[in-house]
């Protein structure tokens, strides 16, 4: 019967039957705010009642662009409450950007965070002539504003409490005449082969995904959860905010995102899930960490962490370790384990997961012989949650077993077909690009995937991904990259092949801090990013890293040829998308020069590079970049 409600029924019921209890806990200068469902229900309606005296109208959309805070939610459910549509904007969108997802959606409505995000919307508002209002919940910096345009989050609210008085039980009759069907948020894709597409989802398949999530993962509303992911991706509502209502789990909000690590260890999480890239730079804090510590404790770290491994390895294979191996793991855990997971902020946990593409196995396997059982899920924007580990079936080469009710098949080419009541409705305004995605009753993924004898979907890359060399080796660029991120001295890689291509190569970041750390103690002098990127020192300290996944690989398939690149990839030079998945396709058009260097078997190709001066000071140089044989 539950999953027949709309997400602002939930709110309603959860305010009926838990009204005295904290539904959500925000940090502000310090100091944890509570807001009880009593609370959280007020909030919500009128807010919505305020939208509805400023004009919105069943159907209207409404974008949002802001931090992680109570208001973003309040306002998302407030205008789905009011028979409205909400879509976000990543935090960090440029007004470029920003103005493609209000103007495609048709935003009437916009719900921003602060001064920055008013700014954007100020700048781009001469081409956006549906919008009516921008409203914002944090004042700092705007009291001097006195566009007509503008309105506060708290005179919105005000606004909802007057128009009350007029319309007694509106508000009431708006969320029953709700309908499961009704779209309940337009989710704009990561844009990884162009522009992003807006993906139509409703009520039904955003509370019945994240009800099959929640059968896996069991909540209550005794458990505390942590909002980390931009809530303007679905991976939110899926894994944090429809679990949230659905459970009565208290959903807890950092001051701010560089105090995620901090506020995360004060709440205690019982359920945390973070992405690959969250995962891989906790993994890299902790060798940061080791690699700098006193002697003896990186000694007491390289003498105790394999007997977490071995741990682990016993969980993999679903074995119970003999009373040595038990006897050794209590020490380990006191000394080292529990000390660590303490300090990640992760000593509560009982459910760790993983999602949005594949985690790295390096990184997998030292999570779980820290002692926290991470566990792989696989869900898409268009299919719902798709798969996932469950207890006891850890392999951490899969993304788990297909979950309750969703059915999968493989098309001859090696695409995953998804089958389920999760499925998003449609891409707005973009009909054809819908019927190529969903066919038959059966959503096309687009991912490459294979199943094993378990059962377990092995997920392989992107199917437009999956490269083919001329020698007719195939070879997973995700799967490269994922395991090289896991050094501690690459922050990111883009790996290069095709057809036309006899064997494969790579361009790579360096991790500037690490890398420079190193530097330092092993006596190399450098200057800048630039510079040090192109020592030969550091090329054959990353060559390292490569010959360890090479390792790993079939022979055709390895990595023959690299480059590190003197500057980072940028999400604001559209190298990256909002979630830092490589824009692939585009990248191999900015880089061509760089890619056919390597592949002609240059041994260097200059460039020129942006620095930036201690000073503040930025310029431009000609630099060599050196291409470098494995």
């Amino acid at each position: 019967m539950i999953d027949t409600y709309t997400i602002p029924q939930l709110i309603q019921q959860n305010y009926l039957n838990w009204g005295n209890q904290n539904a959500m806990c925000v940090k502000k200068r310090g100091i944890w705010y509570r807001y009880n469902w009593t609370e959280y229900f007020n909030k919500v309606k009128f807010f919505s009642l305020g939208m509805i005296s400023l004009g919105l109208k069943r159907g209207d959309v409404a974008c949002i662009i802001g931090d992680n805070e109570p208001e973003w939610f309040w306002a998302e459910f407030a205008v789905q409450a009011a028979g409205g549509i909400s879509t976000g904007a990543y935090v960090d969108s440029a007004p470029s950007e920003l103005k493609y997802i209000a103007g495609h959606s048709g935003a009437r409505f916009a719900v921003a965070n602060d001064q920055e995000q008013v700014d954007k919307f100020l700048e781009i508002v001469p081409e956006l002539p549906a919008l009516k209002k921008v409203i914002y919940w944090d004042p700092k910096g705007l009291h001097n504003y006195d566009d007509p345009l503008l309105i506060s989050f708290e005179k919105v609210i005000e606004l909802g409490m007057t128009y009350e008085k007029d319309h007694p039980g509106l508000f009431e009759q708006n969320i029953k005449q709700g309908k499961t069907d009704d779209t309940a948020f337009i989710y704009y894709t990561s844009g990884t082969t162009g522009l992003p597409k807006g993906a139509v989802l409703t009520h039904n398949a955003l509370i019945k995904t994240a009800r099959n999530f929640i059968r896996v993962y069991p909540l209550d509303k005794n458990d505390d959860l942590v909002s980390n992911f931009p809530a303007a991706w679905v991976g939110d509502s899926y894994f944090a905010t429809i679990p949230h209502i659905l459970t009565g789990a208290r959903l807890n909000f950092a001051e701010e995102p560089e105090t995620i690590a901090e506020d995360t260890r004060e709440v205690g999480p019982d359920f945390v899930i973070y992405g690959p890239r969250q995962w891989e730079s906790l993994v890299s804090e902790i060798q940061v960490k080791i690699t700098d510590a006193h002697p003896l404790k990186r000694f007491t770290y390289n003498l105790l962490i394999p007997i977490g491994y071995k741990i682990a390895d016993f969980n993999f294979a679903n074995k119970q370790p003999d009373i040595f191996w038990k006897a050794l793991h209590q020490i380990a855990y006191y000394l080292l384990l529990r000390p660590l997971k303490d300090r990640l902020g992760l000593k509560m946990v009982r459910f760790a997961v993983t999602g949005s593409s594949v985690l790295s196995l390096d990184t997998f396997r030292l999570i779980h012989a820290i002692g926290i059982e991470l566990r792989q899920t696989y869900a898409s924007t268009e299919a719902g949650f798709i798969s996932s580990h469950n207890k006891g079936e850890i392999d951490f080469q899969s993304v788990g077993r297909p979950a309750a009710g969703i059915e999968v098949r493989i098309a001859n080419d090696g695409e995953l077909l998804v089958r389920s009541e999760c499925t998003f409705k449609e891409y707005l305004n973009e009909p054809e690009k819908t019927s190529t995605v969903k066919k038959d009753g059966w959503c096309y993924t687009g991912d490459a995937v294979n199943i094993n004898e378990n059962g377990h979907l092995i997920f392989l890359d992107r199917l437009d991904h999956m490269g083919t060399l001329m020698t007719g080796a195939r070879y997973a660029p995700q799967y490269i990259e994922g395991r090289l991120r896991f050094s501690p001295y690459i922050k990111d890689v883009m790996v290069i092949g095709g057809k036309d291509k006899s064997f494969v190569a790579a361009i790579i970041n360096i991790d500037f801090a690490m890398v420079g750390k190193w530097a330092e103690r092993n006596g190399i002098p450098y200057t800048t990013f630039v510079d040090l990127s192109q020592k030969q020192e550091v090329a054959e300290l990353i060559k390292k890293d490569l010959s360890r996944v090479n390792d790993y690989l079939p022979e055709l398939s390895r990595v023959k040829r690299y480059m590190l690149l003197h500057k980072e990839f940028d999400p604001d030079e559209a190298e990256l998308t909002r979630t830092r998945k490589l824009r692939r396709e585009f990248m191999e058009i900015r880089y061509k020069t760089a890619i056919d260097a390597i592949f002609n078997n240059k041994e260097s190709l200059t460039v020129d590079a942006s620095i930036t001066y201690q000073d503040g000071r930025k310029g431009t140089v000609s630099t060599e970049i050196r291409i470098w044989d494995i």
